[in-house]
């Protein structure tokens, strides 16, 4: 194959990858923001109706659970709680992240050793004995998982960002803006960071992905949102007794689960293809 011929396909790959990205990602997320408008009924108990099987009930397209709940309106209601678990954890992620990597690499010295070994111990704990020892403390709840992904992920977004403000520090347009009397704020949030966001983007947008299939897990397992919330993860954990006679109360939430994080990764993908041109991946 010809490089132009080679570059053409893999050009038009990256705009299908991008495409299913944002079709998977924007479908869902649609469904998920307007879901009290479209499914209100999702906590619906209606005994006469439980284990109704998928595909032969208009009403019930989904089929539903052992209560009697409308399957595809638990999953779209239960995506809600995935999504803010998801977006909310990275985002106080990203802004303690890349304040304390700024400030890391930016001053070096006694912040730098504090921080970094600080975060190499975090980085040595096995997420779930942290996740088991935080929740032992304090408990579950959608608000403390959040903060648990908060505290269990920032390291990543601080080290990523201070490796790249040890390069950039000794860059002549910093020295310059040092020279005329710049203030240490504005040379990091106006120099430096936008010198260094793409990567964090990325970063963030995996992240996301991989916050949802953790909360998922730990909901799962009983360590994460409380039981009576709908959520993907609480309903894979319910529907495994009735595995067998009632596969659909837990494959379509394992479903919606899969087709988010595989749009999210896709965005991801095409994300640092594009903001970082020379780390572009060969197919």
């Amino acid at each position: 194959m010809s490089t132009k011929r080679f570059s053409t396909t893999l050009s038009n790959y990256k705009s299908l990858e991008f495409i299913l990205g944002v079709l998977l990602t924007g479908g869902i997320c649609f469904l998920v923001l307007f879901s009290d408008l479209l499914f209100p009924d999702a906590d619906k108990i209606n005994l006469s109706a439980r284990l109704l099987e998928p595909f032969t009930h208009a009403e019930h397209f989904f089929g539903t659970d052992p209560l009697g709940r409308d399957i595809m309106s638990r999953v779209v209601a239960g995506g809600k709680v995935s999504l803010q678990v998801g977006f909310l954890s990275v985002a106080g992620a990203v802004v303690l992240g890349v304040i304390m990597g700024l400030i890391s690499g930016y001053y070096r010295g006694f912040w730098d050793v504090i921080v970094m070994r600080f975060a190499d111990v975090q980085l040595a704990m096995p997420f779930i004995l942290l996740a088991i020892t935080f929740i032992a403390i304090v408990g579950g709840g959608l608000g403390n998982m959040i903060f648990l992904l908060i505290i269990s992920q920032w390291v990543q977004y601080a080290r990523l960002v201070r490796g790249s403000v040890l390069s950039l520090r000794d860059r002549e347009f910093i020295q310059s803006a040092e020279a005329i009397g710049v203030s240490h704020f504005n040379i990091l949030f106006r120099h430096l960071l936008p010198n260094l966001i793409g990567p964090v983007i990325v970063l963030t947008t995996l992240n996301v992905a991989n916050n949802i299939l953790l909360e998922s897990s730990l909901t799962f397992l009983g360590l994460g949102v409380d039981p009576l919330t709908p959520s993907w993860g609480g309903m894979l954990a319910d529907g495994r007794t009735y595995i067998q006679n009632a596969w659909w109360v837990s494959v379509f939430p394992g479903l919606a689960t899969l087709l988010t994080v595989l749009g999210l990764n896709l965005l991801g993908d095409w994300l640092r293809d594009s903001l970082d041109p020379t780390g572009k991946t060969s197919r």
